[in-house]
């Protein structure tokens, strides 16, 4: 299990994959989010999945570009609902460009990634449309619970969870699963598969909102605060609620009720309201319930143990990242 092959050839297939045609202003965003770096974690896994079962990855790389060109398409769309600045250290699409062009070639990234599918044969596009269209509109439900949010006071953190695992943890699973599938994976594995990934992507959200507020801003890629700022109901933000004083618990309330003209303050204050209260060690608990439950499903795999310690091992360093 080779990450640095899977990551430099599916960076050549994207770099092969052309987005200069006309209209430019249509393809001209989509070539950009593409090529603006990131982890690239869910077209790896499709790869890593694809080739534990078959040992032979490049066949799920139109797979693997499907699910990456998906991610940045609700990348683009989450940054416009966010009014979000910076995307990977760089400007948005809809800040780059305005936020009608952000809207309409985030429309055509979702078109394309099912074109993607059109490279495999009637059987495997099937399972693999039938599989992208749930989760694809379990993610739309995930961020809708997002917004909603935002606007309760009486969010629970078992919503919390829910809310991550459609909006976040589903595509990562399915990423997985896709490449099972390519790999022509019976139904039963690629699920253990599939389940591995759905707790292993909640794992990978709670240390994604660990970082926005405890991260290093250079390293980080996103405004570190960003939750705080636009009122975000996380883990972090509940978890105090749950166990804070009841000034502090005050505080906090006030804080996220309100329109705040400082938001370097406010961040401030909410981070130190978060390190009184030990927040971040229940959150690092938490991400290591969630990746150890994600292990578990391991043990029903038939596949090689190197290749149970190469996904024990992903996992482990995901939740170990800094980025």
């Amino acid at each position: 299990m080779d990450i640095l092959s899977y990551q430099s050839d599916f960076i050549t297939f994207l770099e092969s994959q052309k987005f200069t045609r006309e209209p430019k202003n249509l393809y001209q965003p989509i070539d950009y989010i593409l090529r603006l770096g990131g982890k690239r974690i869910r077209p790896i896994l499709t790869l890593i999945a694809a080739d534990v079962f078959s040992n032979d990855y490049q066949k799920a790389l139109p797979a693997a570009f499907a699910v990456e060109v998906f991610h940045n398409f609700t990348l683009v769309h989450d940054d416009i609902m966010d009014d979000a600045p910076l995307r990977r250290g760089k400007e948005t699409v809809h800040e780059k460009w305005n936020i009608n062009t952000g809207i309409l070639s985030g429309d055509a990234m979702l078109i394309l990634a099912y074109q993607y599918f059109e490279n495999y044969e009637p059987e495997i596009f099937q399972k693999l449309a039938q599989l992208f269209s749930k989760t694809a509109l379990e993610v739309c439900d995930g961020q809708q619970l997002d917004v909603d949010f935002e606007t309760r006071n009486d969010v629970t953190i078992d919503e919390y969870i829910k809310m991550i695992t459609l909006k976040t943890s589903v595509l990562v699973a399915a990423a997985l699963k896709m490449g099972a599938i390519v790999a022509k994976a019976d139904e039963e594995q690629a699920q253990h598969l599939y389940n591995y990934g759905l707790n292993l992507g909640i794992a990978f959200q709670l240390q994604d909102d660990y970082l926005d507020t405890f991260g290093d801003p250079e390293s980080f890629g996103k405004q570190v605060g960003g939750d705080i700022i636009e009122n975000k109901k996380t883990y972090l933000y509940l978890k105090a609620l749950e166990v804070a004083n009841s000034t502090d618990k005050e505080n906090l309330l006030n804080l996220y009720n309100g329109k705040q003209k400082n938001n370097t303050e406010k961040v401030t204050t909410v981070s130190a309201i978060f390190k009184e209260n030990n927040i971040p060690e229940e959150t690092h608990k938490l991400i290591e319930y969630y990746t150890d439950k994600s292990f578990e499903s391991l043990n029903h795999l038939n596949i090689s143990n190197n290749h149970k310690e190469g996904l024990r091992a992903f996992g482990k360093n995901l939740m170990s990242r800094k980025v």
